[in-house]
């Protein structure tokens, strides 16, 4: 996207490339959709795959969006607002047609022209590729962001990395996570624009030399031992309904010289291309296993590859329209998705005073006057640093300019704390207790203008813990801004009924306003009519899912009973454990007494761990393992299953959130910063069982104690058990119904008589329990009593269901943009 245009340039819309492209009835649609099988695939109607259909049918609906890009850009030319720069190295997109198709408000005109066409349209949409361009909640997040600053219509692109292999596929083979490479990109990508022409440097290792301008002036020359070039890829974000329309650049990277023609020559045949295949590595797949110190370096590389590439275009694009370099933040509002950007405060001060030659203190205030760090982790082995030999290997220029920031921040630190070298030691940027690294948060720290967390409780404990000292040094740079979520993808796309059924009753602007206009459903929740409806469309989305799961697990499930429903990505301290010895603890009820009164029960996980998490991966070998003996006892299984839901991901989410009745939001009290599938859980009216952690909190407060089960340690609770001498042993011996369960899993009753599989799990909770399972367990037990008493009551059941989506609005992911506008960026709509 270049703004050449001058500010006062009228705003001209220009005509489509061909007639008929930008038609939105259904003669239109059949039409473009002919015209690009014909033209773009040279297919025959007769002989079109399903495929061949689908990338039709994408490619008509792109041109749709092209309009309004091509408007929106012409407005960026046209205002002074700050452009938003959103740096993220995941973006989890999900499938564009549907959502692209309910963002332009073409649904019901384009399934008839392709029914016209004799082709099904849910079948052709299925031939999707899902780009896997994130780990989970932090790509989905940025992604729900595109989708908002489109529908705010907030100038914005949004920058990351076109990964070729994405996220893994995950398989279950004999109870086992099984990584299948994610291939999105094999059967091409319509949505995508390359840029060729849209080409940056990107240097590594080398060595830099100083000398002495003209003028007097210290300068430096890196000269990198490696170049590669970063080609841009552009994929447009539709708006709800709106001309707004988000760019996504997507940054690839190639060798400059692709093909060595003297080795060639001399017979070397893999040498002619092995400088194409090295610089390709680097955007080859997401999130390299960091854990040998060739993926450590290749995912730094990966870092700096997005972040150079990144900066390097937007201060082209500034320099393109006339303006200063000293106006650059003035233009440009760059956010940093937690730490993996965090190397853009040295970056940009090397772009400022190595290349475009502005003094260093004036570098300085344009570079924190541009950025805003967003920390979305209470993690502290989350807050990434790098060795300082590697860093210095790879980024040696980087170095110098970090060592440089760090010797005048800490003088800082000393003149407002003198005489304090334990903090001035703990704020360094440069880590020397134990090894010397690189601390990335803390250069995130330094150099923005802003420190956000993403939950109020998130927020307060950055303050009082993890960045206590920078918030003692400058508390004027933090603030909060919630996370949030679409509506149009996780309710208008995945749950029609349920937005059909809504905006029968109260209209439909609470898509664009869900705060003002959900309210509004309240009164209804004590309408008996309206409350039948409600369950007629959760029973709807249960049936659908339990095919969904018939046909992946081959386990049948009764749609009548209740979902309790556990999806996100696998770590401990999520508490997926915590879950399974509840599910144990059900089945022994049940066993031991046939009269034990609850509901029926489908316990549903799903979730990825990461190819190197080994506790992760077995907690899902046990789950899985679980099931195979709850699922087939014949006293159980028409009463309590369990189900592992393979390779979740926003496809599997679409289907899964609506028809859930119980969300799991059981993490250890002070460990999740937010949590965004809590928030689409509620916005489909399923009620949250969790503890006061994250975003739980500010749910809690909206929805109200009676829709929301309660339990377990606060954050200061866990902090004092800790302070008394934790013994989980002791919690163990002192609760039989516990010590059963433990028993169970340690005597090999789910393993086939097999004690060692298992043994690693029982030895971290007995001897550890570092995240508080079996300390919470008694609270866990009581509140799911709670949950089944309460969903054997129908009607009270629905009224709470109700009120979960009419008080949460808050959390669209629209707010939060308008929250980071007002906050952090100082920008509006177009």
């Amino acid at each position: 996207m270049q703004f050449t245009e001058q500010p006062d340039s009228p705003i001209q819309r220009p005509a489509p490339r061909r007639n008929g492209r930008a038609g939105r009835t259904a003669d239109a649609l059949e039409a473009s959709i002919l015209e690009n099988l014909h033209y773009d695939l040279a297919r025959l109607p007769e002989t079109a795959t399903a495929n061949d259909w689908y990338l039709a049918v994408a490619l008509t609906v792109r041109d749709r969006m092209i309009d309004n890009w091509i408007e929106h850009v012409a407005r960026f030319n046209a205002t002074d607002r700050r452009i938003v720069g959103y740096l993220s190295a995941e973006f989890l997109l999900g499938p564009h047609l549907g959502n692209n198709v309910v963002n332009l408000g073409i649904e019901a005109e384009l399934r008839e022209a392709v029914g016209r066409l004799g082709v099904d349209y849910d079948t052709i949409a299925a031939q999707e590729e899902e780009p896997g361009l994130g780990n989970g909640g932090l790509g989905r997040l940025a992604a729900c962001y595109l989708d908002s600053l489109a529908t705010v219509e907030i100038p914005a692109i949004g920058h990351g990395i076109r990964y070729e292999f994405g996220i893994f596929d995950q398989s279950i083979e004999n109870g086992w996570q099984v990584e299948v490479t994610d291939k999105w990109l094999a059967r091409g990508n319509p949505w995508e624009i390359a840029r060729p022409e849209m080409a940056y440097a990107v240097g590594f290792g080398g060595t830099t030399t100083q000398s002495t301008s003209e003028n007097g002036r210290l300068t430096v020359t890196w000269s990198p031992a490696r170049v590669v070039k970063g080609v841009a890829y552009d994929t447009p974000i539709s708006g709800y309904r709106v001309a707004g329309t988000t760019l996504l650049r997507l940054w690839k990277s190639e060798a400059v010289e692709s093909f060595d023609f003297e080795a060639f020559n001399l017979g070397e045949y893999g040498l002619a291309v092995d400088e194409k295949v090295k610089s390709e590595t680097i955007s080859k797949v997401l999130y390299p296993n960091d854990n040998q110190s060739a993926g450590k370096r290749l995912r730094l590389a990966q870092q700096y590859f997005f972040v150079t590439c990144s900066l390097q275009d937007m201060l082209k694009l500034h320099l393109a329209k006339g303006e200063p370099i000293a106006r650059f933040a003035d233009r440009f509002a760059v956010q940093l998705n937690d730490t993996h950007p965090s190397i853009a405060v040295a970056e940009l001060m090397r772009l400022l005073v190595d290349v475009h030659d502005v003094d260093w203190d004036e570098a300085w205030r344009i570079t924190e006057a541009t950025l805003g760090y967003t920390n979305h982790t209470l993690l502290p082995e989350a807050l990434e640093k790098w060795p300082l030999d590697l860093f210095a290997e790879l980024l040696p220029r980087h170095l110098e300019i970090i060592f440089e920031i760090n010797h005048r921040f800490l003088d800082e630190v000393r003149a407002k704390f003198p005489g304090d070298e334990t903090r001035v030691a703990r704020m360094s940027i440069i880590d020397e207790s134990g090894g010397r690294f690189v601390r990335m948060a803390h250069l995130a720290c330094v150099g923005s203008n802003s420190i956000n967390g993403v939950a109020e409780l998130h927020s307060r404990l950055l303050k009082e813990t993890v960045l206590v000292d920078f918030h003692d040094f400058c508390p004027e740079k933090f603030c909060n801004v919630t996370n949030g979520v679409t509506p149009r993808r996780w309710v208008v796309l995945a749950n029609p009924g349920q937005t059909a059924l809504v905006s029968g009753r109260i209209g439909d602007a609470w898509i664009c306003d869900p705060a003002r206009e959900l309210p509004r459903l309240e009164p209804l929740a004590d309408d008996p009519g309206f409350r039948d409806a409600w369950m007629a469309v959760k029973a709807a989305n249960k049936v659908r899912l339990a095919g969904v799961i018939r046909d992946r697990t081959g386990i049948v499930v009764d749609p009548s009973s209740l979902y309790d429903v556990q999806v996100k990505r696998f770590h401990e301290y999520k508490r997926q454990h915590l879950n399974a010895l509840h599910v144990i603890a059900l089945y022994n009820r049940i066993r031991s007494d046939a009269g034990y009164d609850a509901p029926p029960r489908t316990v549903l996980f799903g979730g990825k761990a990461a190819p190197g998490y080994q506790m992760a991966k077995l907690i899902i070998k046990l789950l899985t393992s679980i099931a195979e003996v709850v699922n087939n006892d014949p006293a159980t299984r028409d009463r309590l299953k369990l189900v592992f839901f393979p390779d979740f991901n926003v496809t599997h989410g679409q289907l899964i959130y609506p028809a859930a009745n119980l969300s799991e939001q059981i993490s250890t009290a002070g460990k999740e910063a937010s949590g965004t599938g809590n928030m689409k859980f509620a916005m489909n009216g399923a009620l949250t069982i969790g503890t006061l952690d994250g975003a739980n909190v500010e749910i809690l407060e909206c929805v109200g104690d009676e829709n929301f089960f309660l339990f377990g340690l606060t954050t200061e609770g866990v902090a004092d058990l800790r302070a008394r001498g934790y013994r989980p042993v002791d919690v163990v011996r002192e609760n039989a119904e516990l010590g059963q369960v433990i028993d169970q899993i340690a005597s090999g009753f789910f393993s086939g008589g097999d004690r060692d599989l298992f043994r690693p799990i029982v030895d971290a909770l007995l001897n550890r329990d570092e995240y508080l399972a079996l300390a919470d367990f008694s609270a866990y037990l009581e509140a799911q009593q709670r949950v089944s008493d309460a969903y054997q009551v129908e009607h009270a059941w629905a009224r709470s269901s109700i009120l979960n989506v009419a008080r949460t609005g808050k959390f669209s992911s629209d707010r939060s943009i308008r929250d980071y506008a007002d906050l952090i960026w100082k920008t509006g709509p177009v």
